[in-house]
């Protein structure tokens, strides 16, 4: 006969206690992971709105500590950010999927000079390197993935959603799984 740790069996019981709140975490999840997939342009929203709210908090947050005398950066940029924060803030609330668009076309910006970046560098170090033109290809796709983000950024919003959306859905499983293994520890 075994002994069995006192220690390891209190915790393996209050692990096995808070089961539900996994579960609830799983559910929440797939449930917004369905909805992005099915729903992507107000997910894309949805999800803009909460960034929104939050920057209107920093921007609050900022303008408050510029009364701080032991600002550890400058005071005028500390009420530029605000502002910048605040105003992001509001129109990301105001017209959530403009904004989501807005940072697609950003993002696609980034794949465009990311892209040429590699082509750049691989160009540059083939003599050092074997395969070479796996660099080029991954920079060709950038340019080209930023150019259809580009040319269509509600697209591109709503493929980056339903992506976000796919990952949601699984993490939402493995916790809602995860969640009835624990609880089997309370047992």
């Amino acid at each position: 006969m075994g002994t069995q740790n006192p220690q390891a069996s209190a915790l393996q019981l209050t692990i096995g206690r808070t089961w539900w709140v996994i579960l609830l975490f799983g559910i929440l999840s797939t449930l917004f992971g369905l909805m992005a997939i099915f729903e992507p342009v107000r997910a894309g929203a949805g999800i803009t709105w909460a960034i929104g709210l939050l920057a209107i908090a920093e921007g609050i947050v900022s303008l408050i500590a510029v009364f701080n005398k032991n600002l550890p950066i400058s005071r005028g940029w500390m009420i530029v950010y605000a502002l910048l924060s605040l105003l992001f803030g509001v129109m990301a609330v105001a017209n959530p999927v403009s904004m989501a668009a807005a940072f697609v076309t950003v993002m696609a910006v980034w794949f465009i000079i990311s892209g040429v970046l590699r082509i750049i560098f691989a160009v540059r170090v083939r003599k050092e390197i074997d395969n070479e033109w796996m660099l080029i290809l991954s920079g060709v796709l950038g340019v080209v993935l930023g150019g259809l983000m580009l040319a269509a950024p509600i697209a591109g919003l709503i493929v980056a959603v339903i992506w976000i959306g796919v990952g949601a859905l699984f993490y939402g499983i493995l916790q809602i799984v995860a969640a009835f293994k624990i609880r089997k520890l309370a047992a």
